[in-house]
């Protein structure tokens, strides 16, 4: 890959108690499909138009006692590679050498959660489950998992945000040419 491909640009970090969302940034830990923590630096951000986005999810979810709960965000190239080599199938992880909507800052994996309990809805598998049961409109999951994936769907469509078919929790701003960012794109952790 040619360092020219990449773009230096500032992300916005996604703050918890200023946004109003969780984030349980699973690659940061080794509670993920690949048994290993895969973040250098456990800094959860988006593009600024990304951001937006998610803000405007946020406003429609939380009066209906929601909470958006985020996974995943911006990705370094190199956690994208190692997301690869565990799972080179396209219809679930991007091949690098092509780039990732996470990879742009403009993909967010995300889930809803009972704003008063804290306690995700059912969405019929895991994040990151790679599995049939993980496509967006799957009826191999409940039906109250099913009507959980489409008002998520909802809300974030309405918010700017589109899905893509093999994964509920995957969601990204429209738009092909979004250029790839540098790992060195994100704002350091917040402490």
């Amino acid at each position: 890959m040619k360092a020219d491909r990449f773009t230096r640009l500032p992300l916005v970090a996604i703050d918890p108690a200023r946004d109003d969302v969780t984030v349980d940034l699973t690659y940061a830990t080794a509670e993920n499909v690949t048994g290993k923590p895969i973040y250098r630096r456990p800094v959860c951000c988006l593009r600024r138009e990304a951001h937006d986005a998610l803000m405007r999810a946020v406003a429609l979810a939380r009066p209906l006692g929601y909470r958006i709960v985020v996974f995943d965000a911006f990705r370094p190239q190199k956690a994208q590679e190692v997301l690869w080599a565990f799972n080179p199938d396209p219809a679930q992880v991007a091949d690098p050498a092509v780039g990732s909507n996470h990879t742009r800052g403009v993909a967010v994996d995300l889930t809803l959660a009972d704003a008063a309990t804290g306690r995700h809805l059912d969405m019929g598998t895991g994040f990151d489950a790679f599995c049939l049961e993980s496509y967006h409109a799957s009826t191999a999951v409940p039906v109250a998992a099913q009507a959980n994936r489409f008002l998520l769907l909802g809300l974030m469509a309405a918010s700017g945000w589109r899905h893509i078919d093999s994964e509920w929790w995957h969601y990204q701003l429209p738009g092909g040419d979004w250029p790839l960012l540098t790992d060195d794109s994100a704002p350091e952790p917040m402490m």
